[in-house]
């Protein structure tokens, strides 16, 4: 393995100018500083990869691209060179590096469905899903209930499992802290905090009572969970953001969904992956910024969910068609042939 340098360019959608100095986790130093770094970083990529493909003996019969920015420096040496190369873009819409690349790949893979029309038009865009690991895979009614049993749950009584990736999101916290005594009423909740967040939300642990190592309350909190596969097979009702990998493992895993895009994200890549769920029935969406401004928005959706057993159903299995179980496969496939 040899690694290549990379350099990430920090944009936002939307964002005014005073947005760079109030509480989104970014400050403006950050955002230069960072765009400094990622401009240089960007360089060395460039340096790097022309040094590691210059020879004609050591230049790869094919490239697989795969990781946005990181690949950008790669695949323009490729295209330099003429070596062929392949994408995989799991968002909705590419990203900026893809979007650079993907006139002169061999292959473009994607993540989610393709419109016919696109299809029509760009002959060498192929629907190859995204791969996601053998543990993701649905769960029988006796296996939630065991999993329920296995984290503590109840296992008769609802289950929202809330995660903001392994990070955290201080926005999913922070509404989960407003709302979490009214959630308790009517169902078990478990809160994956996050790494970056877990600290601010130690008050939380009040609500998670233990005796005699039993729990005693219906509510568990994680800063991370190394079994989020079993974690969500739990769930009745998963609410997390939405990136095209959480999308694909609740697909894999056939779970009711509430996603939370971040709308500000360059591209507003986690609204369009939502907003076109929503409109699939295949999931419920409530944006960042509508949820911080009233955190009930999520209460109710949740409440609503719960209540509806058949809405559930109906959603997950809308959800499981975006999955593909053969992604992996189907994609060695394409390398392969191109190679």
């Amino acid at each position: 393995m040899r690694r290549i340098l990379a350099g990430k360019f920090h944009r936002y959608s939307n964002w005014r100018f005073k947005d760079y100095f109030v509480n989104f986790d970014v400050t403006l130093k950050d955002l230069i500083i960072g765009n400094i770094l990622g401009f240089l970083g960007f360089l060395g990529g460039i340096i790097m990869s022309f040094c590691r493909l210059v020879k004609k003996s050591s230049r790869p019969n094919v490239i697989f691209l795969k990781g946005g920015y990181v690949c950008l420096p790669v695949g323009m040496i490729a295209k330099l060179f003429k070596i062929p190369y392949i994408i995989h873009e799991s968002d909705t819409v590419a990203g900026l590096a893809n979007r650079l690349l993907m006139r002169k790949a061999k292959k473009v893979a994607f993540g989610m469905p393709i419109p016919e029309e696109l299809q029509e038009k760009h002959p060498n865009y192929v629907w190859t899903g995204i791969p996601v690991g053998m543990e993701f895979r649905p769960v029988t009614p006796a296996k939630q209930l065991s999993l329920k049993k296995a984290f503590s749950f109840v296992p008769d009584k609802p289950l929202v499992v809330i995660t903001g990736g392994s990070q955290g999101s201080k926005n999913i916290n922070e509404s989960i802290r407003k709302i979490l005594p009214d959630l308790l009423k009517f169902t078990s909740v478990g809160l994956v905090a996050g790494r970056k967040h877990y600290e601010d939300m130690i008050d939380l642990k009040k609500y998670e009572n233990w005796q005699d190592a039993n729990l005693e309350s219906n509510f568990r909190m994680w800063e991370f969970n190394t079994t989020m596969n079993e974690l969500m097979g739990a769930a009745d009702v998963v609410v997390s953001r939405a990136g095209a990998t959480t999308i694909a493992e609740m697909a894999a895993l056939k779970k009711a969904t509430i996603l939370i895009p971040f709308e500000r994200l360059p591209g507003g890549h986690q609204v369009k992956n939502a907003e076109r769920l929503k409109e699939a029935d295949a999931a419920a969406m409530i944006k960042d910024s509508d949820m911080v401004e009233d955190p009930e928005k999520l209460l109710e959706e949740i409440r609503h969910l719960i209540k509806s057993p058949r809405l559930r159903a109906d959603m997950a299995d809308h959800l499981a068609k975006e999955a593909r179980s053969d992604a992996a496969k189907h994609l060695a496939e394409i390398i392969l042939e191109e190679a």
